[in-house]
């Protein structure tokens, strides 16, 4: 919430929903799920109800590189000479926005682990910091569905809030329900771009799910029904 904007009502319901969220369970969660699937929606409706803090390993490099902190100068040259960040880069980044106070009732890892060696990479960090993760939430859905949510997908970019034109529209066409501001199309919500990426989630990301499986804390979800429904679920499993 932006306080500088808030109305006297606006603080009274923040305070309200924050009091709602330290009833609510401290836990480390990882979603899962091929791009289109709704871990953008899941996601803000966790933070809403449980206040758990979000952490992109994509947001984060490219606000370090905004920033230009040590991580983020090492990260941009290796971005500028076309190479992948180093692990061991994300993983300064990372374990900085762990300690983060705003993370403290619980993180959502969004977009990492990427595969079973990131996986064991990040099971070492949270148990350097006496951390875990409690649950690991698979949303599965066929790959026909995943394109017609994508081709209908708008986004309002400042905040990540996702539309869709057929299943979750803005109440206004084109617009945010909050600011009003424009929706876009990304260029990588197109059919032809989402077909390679759901090849890699498929060969690189899905078996990160069985890495998981094994170790016990996997959960998976029918991502094919309505978005309150698949959050009913998903939310009775953090409770």
């Amino acid at each position: 919430m932006d306080l500088s904007r808030a109305t006297i009502e606006d603080l009274k319901k923040e305070l309200k929903r924050r009091e709602q969220c330290e009833k609510m369970p401290k836990k480390n969660i990882i979603l899962l799920g091929p791009p289109g699937s709704g871990k953008g929606t899941q996601s803000g409706k966790i933070i809403n109800d449980f206040c758990y803090c979000q952490l992109s390993t994509g947001d984060l490099l490219r606000e370090h590189v905004a920033k230009k902190t040590p991580q983020g100068i090492k990260a941009k040259e290796a971005m500028d000479k076309g190479q992948l960040v180093s692990d061991e880069i994300v993983n300064s980044i990372l374990l900085s926005a762990i300690r983060s106070p705003q993370c403290n009732r619980g993180i959502i890892f969004d977009g990492y682990p990427r595969n079973s060696e990131q996986a064991e990479a990040l099971s070492n960090l949270l148990q350097s910091e006496n951390k875990q993760i409690d649950k690991v939430i698979e949303l599965k859905i066929n790959e026909e569905e995943l394109f017609d949510r994508i081709e209908g997908r708008r986004v309002h970019l400042p905040s990540g809030r996702v539309y869709n034109i057929k299943s979750n529209p803005p109440k206004q066409e084109g617009r945010d329900d909050v600011t009003g501001e424009p929706l876009i199309h990304r260029d990588d919500d197109k059919r032809e771009v989402m077909k390679s990426r759901i090849d890699v989630y498929n060969k690189k990301t899905a078996p990160v799910a069985d890495y998981y499986s094994k170790k016990g804390n996997l959960v998976s979800l029918d991502a094919m029904r309505a978005i309150d429904q698949v959050y009913a679920e998903l939310k009775n499993t953090l409770i």
